[in-house]
């Protein structure tokens, strides 16, 4: 909940803006029949304190199960009065929507979220709010605007460099999404140990969205430029052994596929992409060919002299 104070040119007094406060701390810690308590309090004195008429809707609404369309009624109702009586406390539009997601009314709680921005546009809080309701709604491009403004607004922040860049990816723009991963980057001079391995699954993170994107090739340059910060080493064998599969270097593939067999010989996945670098995999829509049948015969010969405890390497021949 984005925090607040009083209604314009009227400030609560220093002992009802602790009330009020209160009231936040209630609802945050989700003691709801508390907080409705004190903000009684308050509305003994103050009866039109917008603000604190929202906070009571909203702890009510809380408080009421979804069926009692009744209280629920009696919750807008609160808060609608508070709207009314300060239309411009973000806190009040901000409350507004809250109630809207809680009953997946979603649309017109992104208006209410879009109405508190008008009036404190730097708010995180609700803009985090917004965002999520964006990418559940599907509204990618707001999803990718309200990204950009957390980052703009709190750009030390590693989240919102990642989040900002999975926004490009689920909307399509891959090499954008990637040039944040860049930039952001080149703002660490040097990873703390701490965070090492959540660098190094960024890095990874870049070359997926740049495979996805249809560049293979600049992605296994990618990787083979930061191989040395990944610490996945099996997770980047087999990237590099897929990205090598597809620019057309089967050798290659397949001798790291059979690097990555040598730690598990029972990984399916490794011995699909194994068959497929050797070219021992049926055309779509075909079988295999006598010629391929012979090789795959000798090809899992070979494995389970190898490999003599792998159940892989017995069942595969056997499909």
């Amino acid at each position: 909940m984005a925090s607040g104070g009083a209604q314009p040119n009227q400030p609560l007094p220093s002992k009802e803006a602790g009330l009020f406060k209160q009231v936040i701390r209630f609802h945050e810690m989700k003691q709801y029949k508390k907080a409705v308590k004190t903000a009684d309090q308050i509305l003994k004195k103050f009866p039109e304190h917008g603000e604190t008429l929202a906070m009571k809707g909203l702890c009510l609404r809380n408080l009421a199960p979804d069926s009692d369309k009744e209280k629920k009624e009696e919750a807008y109702e609160l808060v609608r009065k508070g709207v009314k009586c300060d239309l411009k406390s973000h806190v009040c539009w901000h409350v507004y929507g809250l109630m809207y997601r809680q009953d997946r009314e979603y649309k017109e709680a992104i208006k209410c979220y879009l109405n508190a921005l008008r009036i404190d546009k730097e708010n995180t809080q609700i803009l985090r709010d917004l965002a999520l309701l964006q990418i559940q709604m599907r509204d990618l491009q707001g999803f990718v605007d309200t990204r950009h403004q957390l980052l703009t607004l709190k750009p030390s922040n590693r989240s919102h460099w990642i989040t900002f860049a999975v926004a490009h990816h689920i909307n399509g723009n891959h090499e954008l999404a990637v040039q944040v991963l860049e930039q952001f980057e080149r703002t660490i001079e040097e990873v703390p140990a701490g965070e090492a391995y959540e660098h190094s699954e960024m890095l990874m993170y870049a070359a997926t969205v740049l495979a996805e994107g249809g560049k293979p090739q600049q992605a296994l340059d990618y990787l083979e430029a930061r191989k040395d910060k990944i610490k996945d080493r099996l997770g980047l064998s087999e990237m590099q052994a897929g990205l090598l599969l597809r620019v057309g270097r089967g050798q290659e593939a397949a001798a790291t596929y059979r690097r990555l067999l040598a730690v598990n010989p029972n990984n399916y996945k490794i011995h699909d992409g194994l068959r497929a670098a050797l070219g021992l995999v049926a055309a779509e829509g075909s079988e295999l060919t006598p010629e391929q049948r012979s090789a795959l015969t000798q090809l899992y010969d070979e494995l389970q002299a190898e490999f003599s405890g792998s159940s892989a390497c017995r069942r595969i021949p056997l499909d």
